[in-house]
């Protein structure tokens, strides 16, 4: 038995503040257990009581005679830390700290918290909560209810956690009205000890839990996260994770000097995480379970084994006996990521042989109002058998002649002989019940509305997609780490947390950017010198830790083309300096040769805490924050990575050739997304970066850093 073996499935549990006051959480949990069929036994703790719910009560853990695997405690803070102590000193494999008041709370709570976590790490027993609902087994070997909610879910596949142990009642009264069920279910609360990345790993050894759903308001391990969420989405023995993330405002955007600070915000963070791990992110309770019902449909192979219904591709064929459900449901699939199937000329003339003249042949197949399961039943095999489609939505409104549950039995014959997966919608309640039950005795997914089982396909494609991405070879870079450490350790030594454009595009050349011949000039006489030396035409640009966003400032002259232009380009970018800001420092001008004309990028980075660096790639230039055509990924990257991120934005048109415009050489930028990646991996030192722009040349020819801007904070301080 594991650690986790025994908050989940443990031969004997110990109830600590079990109350004899029905109402009382001590009282209904001891109850639940009770009532629920634990398979293990129960013991009652209570020093004032002699029994609770007619089973003898301990007057403390130390009491009971026998070996105890779980101990569930129900009291406040002090009495909880006592507690704990002595469920080291009884050898208990587990604890689950109901009660309220710690961390949450802050003060002495938070340092009870802390220090029972710390106890319970040395004596190796994990420890769920505190602040949790608890934790729910329904399968038939344990059959185990340790949580405050009365309802004991059906056994299912299907394993949830929960941070909110409020969410979980209204789940589990939401699951049981749609006939859902569970394979364990477990609030985690403050998350002291055992959060989301152990009960992963947990639930994708768990040969029970084929689906996991996770409802979740911060990560505290975000890499790990990833690291062990892609492993379960995507290796070997593959099981999708959705998730429902609160929070998906831009509330949380920190004001930041970088425009990558200022458009990324922690929600960035969480999107990136879930798209780099194969995460499915759903944005209500209501799809969760909509998608969660499509993610458990599986069904029987050659060999005898379940295997999850996932489609090939995204070409979907939709069965209705109503017009109107099957335009939503066409509209829908297209804005869920899928595409009504073409027939093939045999699975049309089959469909004409079976259907009155008067039904559509095309997709959406409409087998007419009147129509019995027959219909259904020979429309549904005949373009289920096309090659040409992916899989099939039936859709069924209730008519007078309308056979529900003999339409749901044709469904499933032919459902158990496809490899395809097959989604229904039997629209209203009360009329075509019989079918729907039916449907959902036989794993067949099935829904209210044509949107909903729609987004469902759209969200197996999805996975599906993930399954099966095609992996890049990785880049080989050669990096100069060393000069790199140097550089930011100097400016660290002296104070210094704002790199100059001269220092920042050095560091970019350690890492194998292409930057261009770059030099400080403190007077107009030098800084003619060094444009003559290093050739017109060429651009200047303020040099101040004050004045980040040079443009602003009137700080930037571009297209000098001569010795003239320079000197006077000069005088006024010192005077445009000082008249935004008199109290600027004023390191000088850069002179810097001018690039060759290029789309414009930006590439740029964010440190968050218990996250690392988050990067950015998207349309680049001054209109940055306006158009906000940008997206993330948390470092490090892989080609990969680099290369979805290149396809995630709308600019991508104009990299790939608009209008007859030469194709830009994406596959460097690629490389730069990896070696920015690396970069900031290296240095975790660097707070926030910007490339902006990076002017990325026709293909084969490259791409060059135009300007960039550094802010550096130690890392105890980041």
């Amino acid at each position: 038995m594991t650690n986790l073996d025994a908050i989940f499935s443990p031969k004997s549990v110990a109830v600590v503040g079990a109350s004899t006051v029905p109402g009382k959480v001590g009282h209904d949990i001891f109850v639940n257990i009770l009532k629920g069929g634990f398979t293990g036994t129960l013991y009652p703790v209570n020093p004032r009581a002699k029994a609770i719910a007619s089973v003898r009560a301990y007057p403390s853990l130390t009491d009971i005679p026998d070996e105890v695997d779980l101990a569930m405690i129900i009291l406040p803070p002090r009495l909880a830390l006592n507690t704990v102590k002595e469920a080291i000193e009884k050898g208990i494999k587990a604890i689950v700290i109901v009660s309220a008041g710690f961390k949450e709370v802050g003060g002495e709570g938070a340092r009870i918290e802390k220090e029972m976590a710390a106890l319970c790490h040395e004596a190796g027993i994990r420890m769920v909560g505190p602040n949790c609902l608890g934790v729910i087994n329904p399968r038939d070997n344990t059959r185990l209810n340790a949580s405050f909610s009365a309802r004991m879910p059906k056994p299912d596949n299907v394993s949830f956690m929960s941070q909110s142990g409020a969410l979980c009642t209204a789940v589990l009264d939401f699951a049981a009205d749609r006939k859902f069920g569970f394979s364990k279910f477990i609030s985690i609360g403050n998350k002291a000890d055992v959060d989301e990345v152990d009960l992963l790993r947990y639930f994708h050894n768990d040969p029970d839990t084929e689906v996991i759903l996770i409802y979740v308001e911060e990560l505290q391990r975000g890499p790990e996260f990833i690291e062990v969420a892609r492993e379960i989405t995507g290796g070997d023995r593959p099981k999708p994770i959705l998730v429902i993330k609160s929070g998906r405002t831009s509330a949380g955007a920190q004001a930041a000097a970088s425009h990558t600070g200022s458009l990324a915000g922690s929600e960035a963070v969480y999107d990136a995480i879930f798209r780099q791990s194969g995460v499915i992110r759903v944005n209500s309770i209501d799809e969760l379970f909509d998608f969660a019902t499509a993610f458990a449909y599986k069904n029987e192979s050659a060999l005898g084994k379940l295997r999850r219904k996932v489609p090939h591709g995204n070409r979907v064929a939709i069965v209705t006996n109503a017009g109107g459900p099957g335009i939503v449901a066409t509209d829908m699939t297209v804005t869920s990521g899928l595409v009504p199937a073409r027939f093939s000329e045999d699975t049309i003339a089959a469909l004409r042989s079976h259907l009155p003249s008067t039904a559509n042949v095309n997709n959406p197949v409409d087998v007419i109002g009147d129509a019995a399961q027959d219909r259904y039943a020979n429309a549904l095999s005949a373009v289920i058998k096309d090659e040409g489609v992916d899989g099939a939505l039936v859709i069924l409104t209730p008519q007078s002649m309308t056979n529900a549950i003999g339409t749901a039995e044709a469904i499933v014959k032919i459902a158990r002989r496809s490899h395809k997966p097959i989604l229904c919608c039997f629209m209203g309640i009360i009329d075509v019940s019989a079918g729907v039950k039916y449907l959902q005795e036989n794993g067949v997914p099935v829904y209210r509305f044509p949107e909903n089982a729609a987004k469902a396909f759209g969200a197996l494609y999805k996975y599906s997609r993930w399954l099966n991405r095609q992996e890049l070879a990785p880049y080989r870079f050669k990096h100069d780490r060393a000069a790199a450490r140097q550089l930011i350790g100097d400016c660290l030594e002296r104070g210094q947390t704002y790199l100059n454009e001269l220092e920042g595009t050095r560091l970019l050349g350690y890492y194998g950017f292409d930057v261009l011949p770059t030099e400080l000039a403190k007077s107009a006489e030098i800084a003619v010198e060094k444009a003559d030396a290093m050739g017109y035409p060429v651009v200047m640009k303020i040099v101040s830790p004050l004045i980040i966003h040079k443009s602003d400032a009137g700080g930037v002259k571009i297209g000098l083309a001569d010795a003239d232009a320079v000197r006077i380009a000069f005088d006024q970018i010192i005077a445009n300096a000082k008249a935004f800001n008199a109290d600027a420092q004023i390191d000088g001008v850069l002179i810097q040769k001018m690039a060759p004309e290029g789309r414009e990028v930006i590439l740029g980075a964010n440190r968050y805490p218990n996250f690392g660096h988050l990067l950015m790639f998207g349309s680049g230039g001054v209109l940055v924050e306006v158009f906000k055509d940008v997206t993330f990924r948390l470092a490090p990257i892989n080609r990969n990575n680099a290369r979805l991120m290149v396809k995630s934005i709308k600019g991508r048109a104009l990299l790939e050739g608009y209008r007859g415009m030469p194709k830009a050489d994406i596959a460097d930028v690629e490389k730069n997304l990896v070696r920015l990646s690396d970069l900031v991996t290296d240095n975790p030192e660097i707070k926030e970066l910007d490339i902006n722009p990076l002017l990325v040349h026709p293909e084969g020819q490259g791409a060059t850093v135009a300007d960039c801007r550094f802010i550096l904070k130690p890392i105890e301080e980041a």
